[in-house]
C-alpha cells in the first residue's frame, strides 16, 4: 500500500459535516446486524466530489452519486464484518509503523503529517481508522482470495507458446464500463443486464462521453475514476478483455462482451510500444517473523532487534533465517528471495529494497505478512530472457485469476448477505 503525494489521500477521508441530529440517525442501509447512515453517505460523497474535481473528472448527478458511494460503502461493510468473524484484524504497532511510513513517503514528520490533516479537517484518528479499514481488507482478501490462487508451470508454458513477442512490449490504456450480474443470475437479470449495456453502447456510438457513462452506470470499483483501468501490457489484461483490445484502434469501444461478472464495455483509450528489454533485479534475503496479535508483532519486533544486532556482530543471516523465519518459501534457503524485479513485493518491502544499500541490514518494519529483516545482497539488469518472460507470465496469469475471482468473491459475499437499501424511504 503506497501514497505517492498527500492530497489525494486526505480525499479519501471523511470531512467534517453540519448535520443535525435527525441526519444522523437516519439510515439509508441495513447492512446484515450493522447501518449505514445518511450522514456516513453524506461524508463520502463530499470527498468523492473533491476527488473528482481535483482530477478534473466529471461529476455526476446527486443520485448517480449517491447509488455509486452506498454501493462502495455496503461492500466494504460487509467486508469489514467478515473480517471481523473470522478474526483478521491489525495491531496498533503494525498500524502505527505503516502510518509512519506514509508520512515519510509524503516527506512529512509524524507530528507535521497530523497537523497536515488537521488542516485538512481530518482528525488524527479518524485517519488512523481509515488506514486500519483498508489494511483489513486488504488481508482479508489475501486469506480468502490471494492465498488461494495457483498457477502451473504448464499455463506458463500454453501462456508462452500463444502470446506474441510484440504484445508482451506494447502497452494498452483502457476504460471500462461494467454492467454487473449476480452470482446465480435468473435468465431474467441477465437479460436486463444485457438492454442496459446495450442502451449504453448505442449512447457512446452516438458520441457521449465514456467517462460520464462509467460514473453515472457502471458497477466497476474504477467507476468513479471514469472506468479507467490505467496502462497495462495486453498480457496483463483479462483474457475477455485482451481479445477484443487485440482487433481494435486507439478510440474504438467494444460491443457488450459477456462473462460470469455480466456485460461489460471496453474502450481502447491509447497504446503505444515499450522499448525497454532490460529488467532491474534484486536478489534479497530476509527472516519473517509472523504477528497476529499486538503481543505477538511487539515479541516479534524484540526479536528481529535482538537479530539485527547479532547480525552486525557478525552472525550468519542463513543460519538465522533456517532457525527463526516462518516464511516457508525462504527459510530452507536461508532467506533467500531469489532475483526479482521489486515491483514483485509489497509497498513496504520494496521501499526497503531501493534504500538500503547492498549488503545493509534493514531494521525490523511491518508489512501485511508480518515483521521483517531485509538484507538486498546484490542488484543487476538482464535482458528480456526467457527466465523473465516466465515470471512475467506467471504475474500476468496470476493477476488475470486473482481479478477474475475476487470479483465472483464480491459477488458472492454481497449476494449472502443481508442488504436492505432505505436509500429513498
Amino acid at each position: 500500500m503506497k501514497y505517492p503525494i498527500l492530497l489525494p489521500l486526505l480525499l479519501l477521508l471523511p470531512l467534517p459535516l453540519q448535520a443535525s441530529i435527525s441526519e444522523i440517525n437516519t439510515i439509508v442501509a441495513v447492512v446484515n446486524e450493522d447501518v449505514i447512515t445518511r450522514l456516513e453517505l453524506d461524508e463520502r460523497i463530499e470527498t468523492t466530489r473533491l476527488q473528482l474535481q481535483a482530477a478534473q473528472k466529471p461529476l455526476p448527478t446527486q443520485s448517480q452519486l449517491e447509488e455509486q458511494i452506498l454501493e462502495r460503502l455496503i461492500t466494504e461493510r460487509i467486508q469489514l464484518e467478515l473480517a471481523k468473524m473470522i478474526g483478521v484484524s491489525v495491531d496498533d504497532e503494525t498500524l502505527n509503523t505503516i502510518i509512519l511510513n506514509i508520512a515519510q513517503e509524503n516527506r512529512l514528520s509524524l507530528p507535521r503529517f497530523r497537523q497536515a490533516l488537521e488542516q485538512e479537517g481530518i482528525t488524527y484518528s479518524a485517519f488512523r481508522e481509515k488506514i486500519r479499514q483498508e489494511i483489513t481488507i486488504s488481508r482479508l482478501q489475501t486469506k480468502q482470495v490471494d492465498s488461494k490462487i495457483a498457477v502451473t508451470e504448464q499455463e506458463v508454458d500454453h501462456f508462452l507458446a500463444t502470446s506474441s513477442e510484440l504484445n508482451r512490449h506494447r502497452e494498452y490504456r483502457i476504460a471500462h464500463i461494467l454492467i454487473s450480474t449476480p452470482e446465480a443470475a435468473t435468465p431474467q437479470e441477465i437479460q436486463q443486464a444485457e438492454t442496459e449495456a446495450n442502451a449504453l453502447y448505442q449512447q457512446l456510438r452516438q458520441g457521449a462521453s465514456f467517462e460520464e457513462l462509467a460514473i453515472a452506470h457502471s458497477d466497476s470499483p474504477q467507476a468513479l475514476e471514469g472506468g479507467d483501468l490505467g496502462w497495462r501490457k495486453a498480457d496483463f489484461l483479462p483474457t475477455l478483455f485482451a481479445d477484443e483490445v487485440l482487433t481494435m484502434k486507439s478510440g474504438a469501444i467494444s460491443p457488450p462482451l459477456q462473462n460470469s461478472s455480466g456485460f461489460h464495455l471496453i474502450k481502447l483509450v491509447e497504446q503505444r510500444s515499450d522499448q525497454s528489454f532490460l529488467v532491474k533485479q534484486v536478489n534479497a534475503r530476509h527472516i519473517l517473523l509472523e504477528a497476529k496479535t499486538p503481543a505477538e508483532a511487539a515479541a516479534a519486533k524484540e526479536k528481529l532487534s535482538q537479530l539485527r544486532e547479532a547480525l552486525i556482530q557478525g552472525a550468519d543471516f542463513g543460519t538465522l533465517a533456517r532457525q527463526y523465519s516462518t516464511d516457508p518459501g525462504s527459510a530452507t534457503k536461508g532467506g533467500e528471495l531469489g532475483w526479482a524485479e521489486p515491483s514483485t513485493y509489497v509497498a513496504e518491502f520494496r521501499r526497503y529494497l531501493q534504500t538500503l544499500k547492498e549488503g545493509e541490514i534493514s531494521p525490523p518494519f511491518a508489512t501485511e505478512f508480518g515483521w521483517h529483516l531485509l538484507q538486498p545482497l546484490q542488484w543487476r539488469e538482464v535482458d528480456n530472457s526467457d527466465s523473465v518472460a516466465r515470471q512475467q507470465a506467471y504475474k500476468a496469469l496470476h493477476l488475470r485469476k486473482l481479478e477474475e475471482e475476487r470479483g465472483s468473491w464480491l459477488r458472492q459475499i454481497r449476494d449472502e448477505s443481508y442488504v436492505e437499501i432505505r436509500l429513498n424511504q
